[in-house]
C-alpha cells in the first residue's frame, strides 16, 4: 500500500513539475517584440506631450535627429562650446507642468561637456550656445533621467525644461 501511494505521488509531483515549467516559460522574443512597442508608444506620446507645450507656449524650437529641442532667444555673437571644455552655467530646470525643480539663481555651475555626469541632454544641447547665449532646452526623458528620474525632485519618465545661460567657458 505505502508503496502503491509513493507511486501515485511521485507521478502527481513530476507530470505538476512539468506543467508549471509549461506555464512559466516564456516566449523571449515576443516579450522582446511587445517591450519594443511600448517603449516606441511612450516615446510617441511624451514626443506629443512636448509638442503640445511648445504649441501652448507659442515657441520656436529646433528639434534634432535625438528628440531633443532647443531654442536660443538670446543670441550672442561667438565661438560655440564643444566637448572637454568646462561650461559655466546658470539655470533653471522645470517640468512640463510648470513645476520648478531645480535652479542656480544665486550662483553658477560648472561640468565638462561630454564628460562630467549631467543629463546626456544637456550635454547635447549646450553645445549649440556660445558665452552669453540663452537658450531653451526641452530634453526627453530619455536623454535625462530615463525611467527612474533623478530620485529627488524628477519624478520617472519626465521632460525637463532647461532655462539656461551660458555664462562661460574655461
Amino acid at each position: 500500500m505505502r508503496l502503491y501511494i509513493c507511486t501515485i505521488l511521485s507521478a502527481l509531483i513530476i507530470s505538476c513539475s512539468g506543467d508549471a515549467e509549461k506555464q512559466h516559460s516564456i516566449d523571449m522574443s515576443q516579450l522582446q517584440e511587445d517591450l519594443i512597442a511600448a517603449n516606441k508608444k511612450a516615446t510617441m506620446l511624451e514626443s506629443e506631450q512636448i509638442d503640445h507645450y511648445i504649441e501652448k507656449n507659442k515657441l520656436e524650437l529646433v528639434k534634432t535627429q535625438t528628440g531633443l529641442r532647443y531654442q536660443i532667444y538670446k543670441d550672442i555673437e561667438g565661438e560655440v562650446i564643444s566637448n572637454n571644455q568646462r561650461a559655466v552655467v546658470q539655470y533653471t530646470i522645470n517640468l512640463l507642468d510648470g513645476t520648478e525643480c531645480y535652479s542656480t539663481k544665486e550662483a553658477v555651475e560648472e561640468f565638462t561637456v561630454g564628460k562630467d555626469y549631467v543629463e546626456s541632454g544637456l550635454h547635447e544641447g549646450i553645445q549649440f550656445m556660445s558665452v552669453g547665449d540663452k537658450a531653451i532646452i526641452i530634453i526627453p526623458s530619455h536623454l535625462a533621467h530615463g525611467l527612474a528620474g533623478d530620485l529627488k525632485k524628477i519624478p520617472f519618465r519626465s521632460t525637463i525644461i532647461y532655462d539656461i545661460e551660458l555664462v562661460a567657458i574655461k
